[in-house]
């Protein structure tokens, strides 16, 4: 079995997140802004968030995905996550993330996200990534474009979760546009 690649950036340890971290990922979900534009409801239980760090877990043993847990370096506390899907017949991925909302707008997505498009590109050797977001999502929107994701157009009620369908936008990177 392959062991969990963990990563670094200048503030952060990007790493799996156990069920030591369940606390963290409970704070993170149970915040409705968190959860506003996610697929999970916001969270009312701390086996929900048990539920998540095994289901992740269990997607990355399997090979299916990878959720790094995103921890500050100054205290290995858990802030956020982000990841991968991979698409393995098409060589992709598609990118997913949540940051705690008291961490917003501090550029550690940006810093997190640009670690895991450098694994996935050259570790993983993917051609390309690809994000789905709502189209309300104006900060995930900035966020991409200023990572060099460019807009591939809107899928209509693409998704569907919290009992109704959503339009999506989804955005793409090319191996060689990473900013």
């Amino acid at each position: 079995m392959i062991s969990f690649p963990n990563l670094e950036t200048k503030r952060l340890w990007l790493r799996q997140a156990t069920q030591e971290d369940a606390e963290a990922v409970f704070a993170i979900f149970s915040d409705s802004n968190v959860t506003q534009f996610h697929d999970l409801d916001t969270f009312n239980h701390l086996n929900q968030a048990i539920g998540v760090i095994e289901r992740r877990a269990k997607g990355f043993e399997s090979g299916c995905g990878i959720r790094w847990g995103i921890a500050r370096k100054s205290d290995n506390y858990l802030i956020g996550s982000c990841g991968f899907t991979w698409d393995k017949q098409a060589n992709a991925a598609e990118v997913g993330y949540e940051l705690a909302s008291q961490f917003w707008r501090q550029g550690i997505m940006s810093e997190a996200l640009r670690a895991i498009l450098n694994y996935g590109f050259e570790i993983r050797g993917v051609q390309f990534v690809i994000a789905q977001i709502m189209l309300e999502n104006m900060a995930s929107r900035r966020l991409l474009e200023s990572l060099g994701f460019q807009s591939q157009g809107i899928l209509m009620e693409r998704g569907f979760w919290k009992g109704e369908h959503h339009d999506l936008e989804q955005f793409m990177l090319m191996r060689n546009q990473l900013s």
